[in-house]
């Protein structure tokens, strides 16, 4: 009985596999012979090869060059220390430097750059022996005789090294210090750079990160921002500032020549709104106000500072020597967009004259008013001029700083110090004359507006007006350079403004910026001024 009813069940699904013989596959997807070819077509396609191709050279690692293999005999049995290093040339330098070893007459590595190929490669350090080039040795041999047979090497370059002492670095990534450049360089022009081909020229105002600072008289470094390439090296400190103490400047101060008094409250005119031209000269001022042994400026330290449209508009600070047209400067940037400039209107003890407004021309205070504001440090800088006070106010400031503009002004360069610069990063902009022959062209005709004690009320510059104008600019620059964020040279004053705005303009947009690393250290408040500051005059 069992046997039989096993014997159905075989053939009933003898009978079932008999019906899906005769039926036809329903397939998953319609169309589906049309998207197998396509497919199909894909995986022949060339597109396709290609990537596998790459896919399994890089498994295997096919895509280092080549390197010819090292020959038993290379290395003699009493040079167990030796090795053997090959590179692959590029058009870029191998960033090494040599030299002359004075003691034992070989041939060593001198410095490595950061970024470059030996460095990359981690097999060459300072220090290390170089024996042999491409199988040339380099005994009795002179730096400039080696330089030639790297340059004749075609794809690879075979040195035979002896290592040297050698100690582990930090990590060019890991150093974080950027400055900012005072002073322009190019190693054509420089006799005293180991390397011309290693160093890096560059501009005053540059940012550069600083990568080895191992040396005393050479740095290496890169453009901030260029972390791919390779470092080159800039004078150190240390030694721009010997090369600057060298050097013989002329004298700061000629002996002073009788010149009648003219305009005496030049940077507390600049606030009216005036079409006459008020660049009255005012130069004994800055004799005055500038002391002390000079210090050389080379490096100032930045850090990288993120600026949002939310943002409040830095305190812009204009200077530059009477006549330079620091006055027509602010005043066009007024003219042309009085909702984004403004101007700090000046403090005064005197009586209001004529058409003169409150708010415009002056803020009209008495003398208790603008004594105790002096006792208070709200004063940047001020003096006396016929028996009344005129200053410039941090209350000034702040009025036109809150409403959203930014606020123009102009101070002695020695006040900058006197402003917090953590809340109001000032940014100092230097107006400087151009040569004498093209302030000739463009200054003879102008007139300047004199005192009304003097009785030619108004004049036109002479030839000592433009001489003085000039060393004056030579000595603000050497005392107080470092301060200065832009130099702009007023020869046409068109030209002058139109790259003075879109400085300003620039300032203005939103992103990162490099402001001095000390606003963002935190320091002591300062709780007593100096003297110079307390009786500041002008």
């Amino acid at each position: 009985m069992h046997y039989k009813h096993k014997r159905t069940l075989v053939l009933q699904i003898h009978e079932r596999l008999k019906c899906f013989e005769r039926q036809s596959c329903i397939p998953v997807m319609e169309q589906a012979a049309f998207t197998a070819l396509e497919q199909f077509v894909i995986l022949i396609g060339c597109i396709l090869q290609n990537l596998l191709q790459v896919h399994d050279a890089v498994a295997q690692k096919d895509f280092e060059p080549s390197l010819a293999p090292v020959p038993d005999d290379a290395l003699d049995e009493e040079e167990d220390s030796v090795k053997i290093v090959s590179l692959v040339k590029t058009k870029e330098p191998l960033g090494a430097t040599i030299k002359k070893d004075k003691s034992t007459g070989a041939i060593v590595v001198a410095r490595i750059m950061r970024g470059g190929a030996a460095d990359k490669s981690g097999l060459i350090h300072e220090g290390d022996e170089l024996k042999e080039v491409n199988g040339v040795p380099l005994e009795y041999k002179k730096p400039k005789e080696v330089l030639p047979l790297l340059a004749r090497s075609q794809s690879e370059i075979k040195f035979k090294i002896v290592p040297g002492s050698f100690t582990e670095d930090l990590p060019s990534d890991k150093i974080k210090l950027f400055v900012q450049a005072l002073f322009d360089y190019s190693p054509l022009e420089d006799p005293t750079v180991p390397c011309k081909d290693a160093a890096m020229a560059f501009k005053r105002g540059d940012v550069l990160q600083i990568v080895n600072m191992d040396d005393d008289t050479w740095w290496q470094a890169r453009s901030a921002g260029n972390d791919d390439s390779r470092a080159g090296l800039i004078p150190s400190k240390q030694l721009q500032e010997r090369r600057f103490m060298l050097q013989r400047p002329k004298p700061l101060f000629k002996p002073q020549r009788p010149r009648p008094a003219a305009g005496l409250r030049r940077s507390f005119r600049l606030s009216r709104k005036s079409s006459r031209t008020k660049n009255a000269s005012w130069f004994w001022r800055w004799s005055t106000e500038v002391h002390g042994v000079l210090c050389p400026h080379t490096y100032r330290e930045v850090v990288p500072s993120l600026r949002e449209a939310k943002d409040k508009h830095r305190l812009v600070i204009l200077i530059g020597p009477s006549g330079v047209g620091v006055n027509e400067l602010k005043r066009r940037l007024v003219i042309s967009d009085p909702d984004r400039y403004g101007i700090s209107v000046p403090y005064t003890t005197r009586e209001k004259k004529g058409q003169e407004r409150e708010g415009v021309d002056y803020h009209f205070v008495s003398v208790h008013k603008f004594e105790e504001d002096i006792l208070n440090h709200r004063l940047i800088e001020y003096g006396s001029y016929r028996g009344h006070y005129y200053g410039t106010s941090l209350d000034s400031v702040h009025r036109v700083m809150v409403t959203g503009k930014m606020c123009l002004m102009d101070v002695h360069p020695s006040k900058i110090k006197f402003i917090d610069a953590s809340k109001f990063k000032p940014h100092v902009v230097f107006v400087k004359p151009p040569n004498i022959e093209e302030l000739r062209l463009t200054r003879r005709r102008v007139k300047f507006l004199c005192d009304k004690g003097d009785p030619n009320q108004v004049r036109t510059f002479t030839e000592e007006n433009f001489q003085d104008m000039i060393d004056l600019a030579e000595t603000m620059e050497i005392q107080y350079g470092h301060l200065f964020d832009k130099i702009i040279i007023n020869g046409d004053v068109t030209t002058a403004f139109k790259e003075l705005k879109e400085d300003l303009e620039k300032l203005a947009e939103p992103g990162v910026q490099w402001v001095p690393a000390e606003w963002s250290r935190p320091t002591l408040k300062k709780t007593q001024r100096s003297c110079g500051h307390l009786t500041g005059l002008f």
